[in-house]
């Protein structure tokens, strides 16, 4: 099993960042990348970042390539999500998931195994 804790989300202003960190313990070895969803209100969870613990390598949806940043500490088991220029479109949940399974990149829901329990994002406008 593997634990998934995320922490930073908050309210901040069109415009702001914020840092996201998802904290992962238990059977760490057995995750090959981590992954970033979000959910809005009434909408589906929908795929944001993900990253691979060896080699660091990132992958972005396209409606937060440029803005966010997905990296990894592995000394620390720690992930963090940089969301810089936030809008009010990526006000959401934010859930942080571990995949064992080596496809590259891992966008889809039913392929990340272990999940966190989410952290609101609130963007004003």
């Amino acid at each position: 099993q593997v634990q998934l804790v995320e922490s930073g989300g908050g309210l901040v202003q069109a415009g702001g960042s914020l840092r996201l960190a998802c904290a992962a313990s238990g059977r760490t070895f057995s995750s090959y990348a981590m992954g970033w969803f979000r959910q809005a209100p009434g909408k589906e969870r929908e795929f944001v970042a993900a990253i691979t613990w060896t080699l660091g390598d990132t992958y972005y949806s396209d409606s937060v390539n440029g803005r966010f940043t997905f990296s990894r500490d592995n000394s620390k088991n720690i992930v963090y999500l940089q969301m810089n220029s936030l809008k009010p479109e990526d006000t959401a949940i934010y859930y942080c998931a571990a995949t064992g399974t080596r496809t590259w990149p891992q966008t889809r829901i039913s392929g990340y195994q272990y999940w966190g329990q989410g952290t609101q994002v609130t963007v004003s406008s």
